[in-house]
């Protein structure tokens, strides 16, 4: 269970997550760039026409114009590309020629107008920012780094700023560094933020993909009973026809007979074939223990089952409140995959002891699972549920199975005369599968769709407890009851 741990370094989750950050590359479609490019446009063209009309500010008004008809020049290029019967495609190489265009436009456009001196210099944080939520992190720090190199060219060449007529405003070179310094720092932060939430976003779809997957395999599997059930009717009647003529040839030939032997096995394997298909014929509520109910400690015991046999002792224990019988449960997909992959987190991790308790009372069925192991880390506590949070170190389940395998290789003669027994588990090590951070992330949501509550943190320590990481989840009792419908919603 503590698989979910972030990389940790000196100074925890730094630099090599963000070099660890999933690589987008998708981009802007170039329909939402040139939209975008309009509206940059119409928004310097009307502050053009205030600053002259309503200001009477002297600008350089042709050269200005000649700067916003560059854009509307590349806008019409692009609007032509997109009604090509093959438009480009979303690709970040495009977006970033796109985007180093319009910082390119705005800063010579800034240059005319007064530099660093014009309110307006805080538009180049745009681009940077559209770059870092939807470019690779070299694209975007290209176009940073652009900005940057804008950002002094403009505190050294740049026009006064237009101001009313017969006077003229002229801030101290101290003040144009101050705001130079301003729009880099803002323009870093704003992106750092921008790819922060990008990246989060990209990673929660990817793992909510990954869980689509794992509901659409269970799916498969369910459907391959309808293709059995299928497959035994067409196949019922040929396999008349063979007993048919199987009980012919057997009236044919003497009882002595080769020939009648033979006819007799084949009506034998012919009977078999037929219970075969009787078998998969049946739909699965007819008998499928696939899809039967199940009572709770059988659960518990078959999902602990692949993990026993090693050297750590289980203790499956179900306790009902009012000492009746413990319920039986539906025997669902998704609570069943939830629940193997926290007992195989506590297997890999327990020092001797894995604890499975399922507790139930009038309207709630709790299971928890507890190990002796180390515990979760405080510090990642808050954390647990994320995709991607994992630092999985090889698994005690895995090591003794390597372990059995190794020792299985060992001659019999060997192994006789004693010399297999000093291989230690650790010895011969395959590496841990897993380690993506989703496990955790997977199981949770699947069991939160069955509308349990999952909650995670320590053993209390108090005698009959055990003290590493604890997991509990809670269902209402109709939620998991045959003959029940579940409302879906988590518990509380």
């Amino acid at each position: 269970m503590e698989t979910f741990e972030a990389d940790k370094g000196p100074h925890g989750p730094g630099l090599k997550g963000w070099r660890n950050l999933p690589r987008r590359s998708r981009g802007l479609s170039l329909r939402t760039l040139i939209i975008l490019r309009w509206m940059a446009i119409a928004g310097q063209s009307a502050t053009i026409v205030v600053a002259t009309a309503g200001f009477h500010f002297d600008l350089p008004l042709w050269s200005c114009l000649t700067v916003i008809a560059a854009s509307v020049v590349m806008n019409l290029h692009a609007t032509r590309r997109l009604k090509r019967p093959d438009p480009p495609l979303a690709d970040g190489g495009l977006t970033a020629a796109h985007l180093g265009f319009d910082i390119l436009q705005l800063t010579l456009l800034l240059g005319l107008t007064g530099g660093l001196q014009n309110p307006f210099c805080l538009l180049l944080v745009a681009p940077v920012t559209v770059a870092a939520a939807s470019l690779p992190g070299r694209q975007a720090l290209a176009l940073g780094f652009l900005v940057l190199l804008a950002t002094v060219g403009l505190f050294f060449w740049a026009m006064p700023l237009p101001w009313q007529a017969g006077t003229e405003l002229a801030l101290p070179a101290l003040y144009r560094f101050g705001i130079g310094l301003a729009l880099v720092t803002g323009v870093v932060f704003t992106a750092a933020y921008a790819w922060r939430v990008a990246a989060d976003a990209e990673k929660l779809e990817l793992a909510l993909t990954t869980t689509q997957d794992v509901l659409q395999r269970e799916q498969r599997l369910a459907a391959l009973g309808g293709l059995a059930a299928a497959a035994a009717h067409e196949l019922g009647t040929p396999l008349a026809t063979i007993q048919i003529v199987a009980k012919e040839l057997k009236r044919a030939f003497p009882a002595d007979a080769a020939a009648a032997e033979d006819a007799a096995l084949i009506l034998e394997q012919a009977e078999r074939c037929r219970l075969i298909l009787q078998r998969l014929s049946q739909r699965p509520e007819d008998g499928d223990a696939l899809y039967d109910d199940i009572a709770l400690k059988a659960l518990l015991e078959e999902v602990a089952a692949p993990h026993k046999g090693f050297d750590l002792e289980f203790e499956i224990t179900v306790r009902v409140a009012d000492g009746s019988a413990a319920p039986r449960i539906r025997r669902m997909p998704e609570v069943i995959h939830g629940l193997s992959t926290l007992v195989e987190n506590a297997a890999d991790f327990a020092t001797g002891q894995v604890r499975l308790v399922a507790s139930v009372d009038a309207g709630w069925i709790e299971i928890e699972i507890a190990d002796d192991g180390p515990g979760f880390s405080p510090d990642i506590l808050p954390r647990l549920g994320e995709p991607y949070v994992t630092s999985r170190p090889q698994g005690k389940a895995r090591r003794a199975l390597a372990a059995q395998i190794a020792a299985a290789a060992v001659p019999r003669a060997a192994r006789r005369a004693g010399r297999g027994k000093a291989l230690a588990p650790t010895e011969t090590v395959s590496p841990s599968q897993g380690g993506m951070g989703l496990g955790f992330f997977i199981a949770r949501t699947l069991l939160e769709r069955t509308g349990g509550k999952v909650t995670v943190g320590a053993g209390s320590g108090a005698k009959g407890r055990l003290r590493g990481a604890r997991v509990a989840v809670r269902w209402p009792r109709q939620a998991l009851e045959p003959g029940q419908v579940s409302q879906g919603a988590p518990a509380s």
